[in-house]
C-alpha cells in the first residue's frame, strides 16, 4: 500500500519507516526541511514537501501524493525531559498538534484517502481499580499541564472519530522507552537518575504504561493494514507504579537508588503535574491490540534485565 507519514522523522517516525518498507509498503514522508527529505529519499522514500501550518501546501502535497492511509504522528516534544522544557516547548507543541494536524487531516479528506490513524496518549486514563481500557474516560484533574494536554488529546481524538468518509484510527501509546527517547541509556531521564535528580513522590503510587519505541512502529503498521476504526491502546504487558519502575531503572544504570520526596516538595518543584505523575496515574490494558491487531510487546528491558 501507498501510505503518508507526517512526522516521519519524530521518535515514532524514524522506527516506522523502516517497518513500513521492510514490509514492502510505498512510503511517503511529508516534511518541509530540504535536509530531511535528502536522508528520507536515501532510504527509499517519496518525499512530499509541505509546511504543515500551510493548508493549501498540505492539501495540494497530499493530493499529488495520492496515498491510501496516512498516518499522523505530528508532535514537538523537547529533547530534555524536564519541567521547564516541556512548559517552553508546550505553546509549539500544541500548535502543531492542533493546527497541523488539522491540515493534514483536511488534506487526506480532499483527496479521498481512504484510512487516517493518529498518535495519541494511553496514561491519562481516570482513576479507578484495575486497568483502564478504550472505553474508559480520561482523567479530569487539576493538574494545569495535563489537563491543557487532556484536552487537547480529547480534541484530536473526536475530530478524527467525527470525520465523514474516512476510517479513523486512533493509536494510544504508552510511556516510549528505548533508542531516541528520554528512558533510553542515553537519555535525558536516564541522565537525571544516574544524578538522582529523577526521585519518588509521595508514595509513589502512579502506575506507568510502558512502549518499546519499535513496538510502537511495529503496532502501528498492523493497525494501519488491518486496524478496524476506533481507539487502540498500545502498552507492553508491564504496567508499573513508579516506585518499582523507577528503582529498577536505577539499578539497571547502576546509579544509586531515587531520592524520595514529599508531596509538598514536588508540588514546589514540578506543580500539581509531578504529584498527579508520581502518584494518580493509572494504568492501561492492551487486551484490544493484542485480540485485534497480534501484538506482543516486548518485556520492559530494565526490569528483565534486573530481575534476570
Amino acid at each position: 500500500m501507498k501510505i503518508l507519514i507526517a512526522g516521519a522523522t519524530g521518535a515514532v517516525g524514524r522506527p516506522l519507516v523502516a517497518q513500513l518498507l521492510a514490509k514492502g509498503h510505498q512510503v511517503v514522508a511529508l516534511t518541509r526541511s530540504p535536509e530531511k527529505a535528502q536522508a528520507l529519499q536515501a532510504q527509499g522514500v517519496e518525499v512530499a514537501i509541505a509546511d504543515v501550518f500551510d493548508a493549501e501546501a498540505v492539501k495540494s502535497a497530499i493530493r499529488r501524493a495520492q496515498p491510501e492511509i496516512v498516518i499522523e504522528q505530528l508532535t514537538a516534544y523537547p529533547k530534555t525531559y524536564t519541567p521547564e522544557s516541556m512548559r517552553a516547548a508546550a505553546a509549539f507543541n500544541q500548535r502543531i498538534r492542533l493546527e497541523g494536524g488539522a491540515n493534514v487531516l483536511a488534506a487526506a479528506q480532499a483527496a479521498g484517502v481512504r484510512r487516517f490513524l493518529r498518535q495519541s496518549i494511553a496514561f491519562w486514563a481516570s482513576p479507578g481499580t484495575g486497568l483502564a481500557d478504550e472505553d474508559t474516560p480520561l482523567a479530569n484533574t487539576t493538574a494545569p499541564a495535563v489537563a491543557a494536554d487532556i484536552g487537547i488529546v480529547t480534541e484530536l481524538e473526536r475530530r478524527l472519530l467525527e470525520s465523514a468518509n474516512i476510517e479513523g484510527i486512533v493509536l494510544r501509546y504508552g510511556f516510549f522507552y528505548g533508542p531516541g527517547t528520554w528512558f533510553h541509556p542515553d537519555g535525558d531521564a536516564a541522565q537525571q537518575v544516574r544524578q538522582q535528580q529523577f526521585p519518588i513522590v509521595g508514595n509513589g503510587a502512579g502506575v506507568w504504561s510502558w512502549l518499546h519505541i519499535e513496538d510502537a512502529a511495529i503496532a502501528t503498521v498492523v493497525a494501519a493494514e488491518i486496524g478496524k476504526p476506533g481507539k487502540y491502546l498500545i502498552a507492553n504487558d508491564q504496567p508499573l507504579a513508579v516506585h518499582d519502575w523507577l528503582l529498577a531503572l536505577a539499578q539497571w544504570l547502576g546509579a544509586p537508588p531515587p531520592p524520595r520526596i514529599t508531596l509538598d516538595d514536588a508540588i514546589q518543584g514540578g506543580g500539581a503535574d509531578a504529584v498527579y505523575y508520581g502518584t494518580q496515574m493509572r494504568g492501561v490494558s492492551n487486551a484490544k491490540a493484542k485480540r485485534e491487531l497480534n501484538f506482543q510487546p516486548r518485556p520492559l528491558e530494565w526490569l528483565s534485565a534486573v530481575k534476570n
